[in-house]
Formats: structure tokens, sequence, C-alpha cells
């Protein structure tokens, strides 16, 4: 491969410098993406057209000397093919035509079968890795066991996440169930990536913060620890690596640590400092500037940036090497694309080795 810095990174091995990505890299803030999405009519038929999904995977690439592409798909591909109907509604997101909130809705779902409902992913998969011919890493992914089920019993994006809530709390067996499920699904379908030519795997657990510990630690922990031990990823250098990331998951680094993943993503309420002296050198850790840097000029990018780099060398015993750079979330529509590019530039310069 031209460029490993990132598979490296994710095994704590030297790099000639921080390897960077950033989630939500194939978007909205980029005039091409908005190009091919006219052209495609909807956000899910560009997501279901391979073709169309390997053109936007491979738009910042062109524009960035990024360290990775991710898979252009969503996080909602799982319970859409158990049958639960994704659609988007402009300025709402997605929603469900139809929801899990009883013991007999969730009866009623199953793992789909990869190569057949979700068969387009992995031919995006295929397609991309073919188009990338070894330049980069190709990330595959998935929303994690509570995120998914969050949108299955909400129906779509929520305030307060009082449906789901209510359930853990009044019919805590039901929703252990459905969380099941759905990590079975999960294992299959990064397997089914990996199968298709994915290379690092990782698991959004965007709404995890939303819980109390208690909470937390009993419908969403439990769950990324069985996929971090039971997806089956390889030995040695051929092992691909699994990133967990999840909002709100400073609370938590050390169980997550534990899990058995290689690499952990955290958002930008916790120092990497602080991150890395919890997590002891057991993973790789990913992030972790605040993504609202992004309207502030170049030079205060920049800045920002040093600050990260610096942060988790200070907790790592005066080492660059186990970082992977990334946002603290996701980009977002209004970013400019000439500040992404000084925030990569950025990343480059003050980590060079």
């Amino acid at each position: 491969m031209k460029n490993d810095r990132l598979l490296r990174a994710l095994r704590r091995e030297p790099v000639d410098c921080t390897p960077v990505w950033l989630m939500r890299q194939a978007g909205r803030y980029l005039p091409e993406y908005r190009a091919t999405r006219a052209r495609a009519g909807s956000f899910l038929a560009m997501a279901k057209t391979p073709e169309l999904a390997c053109e936007v995977t491979l738009q910042p690439l062109a524009r960035f000397p990024l360290d990775a592409a991710i898979l252009f798909s969503d996080i909602l591909t799982i319970p859409d093919a158990m049958g639960l109907g994704l659609y988007f509604v402009d300025g709402e997101g997605p929603k469900f035509e139809r929801t899990v909130r009883t013991a007999a809705d969730v009866d009623r779902l199953s793992v789909p079968d990869m190569e057949t409902s979700l068969r387009y992913v992995m031919d995006a998969v295929r397609l991309i890795r073919r188009e990338l011919d070894g330049s980069v890493p190709l990330i595959g992914f998935s929303g994690s066991p509570w995120t998914l089920a969050c949108y299955m019993v909400e129906g779509g994006g929520s305030d307060n996440f009082a449906r789901i809530k209510a359930l853990a709390l009044n019919d805590p067996a039901t929703l252990h169930r459905l969380l099941a499920v759905n990590t079975d699904a999960v294992v299959a379908y990064l397997s089914a990536q990996r199968a298709a030519g994915a290379q690092v795997l990782q698991v959004f657990d965007t709404w995890g913060g939303v819980l109390s510990p208690a909470m937390y630690r009993e419908f969403s922990l439990p769950y990324l620890v069985r996929i971090a031990r039971e997806l089956e990823r390889g030995d040695g250098v051929a092992r691909t690596p699994l990133i967990l990331f999840g909002k709100g998951n400073a609370p938590y680094l050390d169980a997550l640590a534990a899990s058995g993943c290689e690499g952990l993503g955290v958002d930008w309420t916790v120092s990497l400092e602080d991150a890395a002296l919890r997590t002891q050198g057991r993973v790789a850790l990913q992030g972790n500037l605040d993504p609202a840097t992004l309207y502030a000029s170049p030079a205060a990018i920049s800045e920002q940036v040093r600050l990260v780099l610096d942060s988790y060398q200070a907790g790592n015993g005066g080492s660059r090497e186990g970082h992977v750079f990334n946002l603290g979330h996701g980009l977002s529509p209004d970013m400019s694309p000439g500040h992404v590019a000084a925030l990569v530039d950025a990343v480059h310069i003050h980590s060079a080795r």
C-alpha cells in the first residue's frame, strides 16, 4: 500500500507523520458532492448506487491529502434491510415507516442477508477498493447496536429519546433482545465489509452519550464489547483494526479500551492527554478537534491542530505514535473546503517526525 499511515498508527507503530481522516469527509460541504447528489436525485439513491457511492467516497481524496477513504453509506442501512423502510425528510433527517416498540415487533426482526438486501454496500466496498488501487486504506463502518435501536424505536431522530428510555425502564428484556439482534447484524455486516475489502472498521455509537452511566453500562457498553470480541479480524499485521467511536464516551474510555478494540475515537469534551493517560497505551486514540474550529481562520485552525497533537503526546509519554487525527464529530454542510485543506495540511506539518 502506498500510504499505510492509518494502519500503522492503529497498530501503534512509528509513522512519518500523524494520519488524518475526517468523519463526513464526503459530504455537502463539497460542491462536487452536491452536484453528484443533484444528479442522483436523493441521498438514498446515491448511497444505494455503488458507482455513485464510489464517486463521492473518492471526491475528498482528490482535493485533500487524506490518509484514508471512508465508505459513503449511512448508519441506518441495517434496520432498512430489516424491513423498517428508511426514508429522509429534508431538514428533519432519517425516518422509518415502521418502528420497533413491542416484543412482537422485535420477534419480526432477523439479521439481513449481506449479499442480497445489503449487496449494494458490499458492491460499493469492492468498487472503491478497486478504484483506490492501494493508495490509502478504506474504512468500513456501522452504527452501534444502541444507536440503531434509538432510531428503530423512536422512528427517527429525537430530542429526548423518550420512547427508547421508557422501553429500557419498562421492559428491559425486550430492549436487550433488540440490542442482541442488532449486535448479530452489526457483526455480520462488518464481517461482510471486511470480506469485500474494507481494511479498517469503525462503529459509530452516536447516541451512547445520551444515557446515564448505569444505563450506558447496561444497554450500550456490553454490546460494543461483544462486537470487539466476536468480530473476526485476523492476526498480526494482517489484522483489520476496529475503532469504537462514541459521542460522550469520555467517562467509559477505560472500559472501552479493555474491550479488545484496536482504536478508540473520542469527542472534543475530553483532552487527548487525559484519554491517553486513562487508556495507558492499550489502544490507539482517534480525534479529537472540535468540529466548530473549522469556522475559525486557517491560522487559528493550525494552532488548534497543534494543541490537539501536543495534548496526545503529553499523555502518551512524549510519543506521537498511536494517534489518528480526526474531528470529535462530523463535518457540517456549511464548512469551507479551504478550511478543511488548512486542517489536513496542519496535521501533516505539525506532526512530521
